[in-house]
């Protein structure tokens, strides 16, 4: 299943989602900090989500309970694959040296990662 790429506001509400796990419109729009995005937006943002596949819903009367059906791990990895690729001519490698130089991650927050990696197998 190809997974498409989501816009900054799809983003957000799936963060809300991925978080609350079900949740019906009210209580996403309760994430939110003020000022809150109009209660169309929202729902138009989650209608969206599920002709892309990343939400479904259950009917409970007049009401919907969304709930993901892409988990955030499967995302996050296809979008980090999908960074790499178009900004650093698909090297994982360009993309850790691009973050180092940019003082994102140290060298010692690298080399404790390295260990972790190292002692997981």
């Amino acid at each position: 299943m190809q997974i498409s790429q989501l816009t900054k506001a799809e983003e957000q509400v799936m963060q809300y989602l991925w978080d609350l796990q079900k949740a019906f419109l009210k209580d996403i729009l309760e994430q939110f900090s003020d000022p809150k995005p109009h209660t169309n937006t929202v729902s138009t943002i989650l209608k969206v989500l599920k002709e892309k596949d990343f939400v479904d819903y259950e009917v409970f009367g007049r009401q919907h309970q969304y709930f993901p059906l892409i988990s955030k791990e499967k995302y996050t990895g296809k979008s980090m694959k999908s960074l790499v690729k178009n900004y650093f001519e698909g090297s994982y490698t360009n993309a850790v040296s691009f973050l180092v130089e940019k003082n994102e991650i140290s060298v010692a927050d690298l080399e404790m990662l390295l260990d972790e990696l190292k002692n997981k197998d």
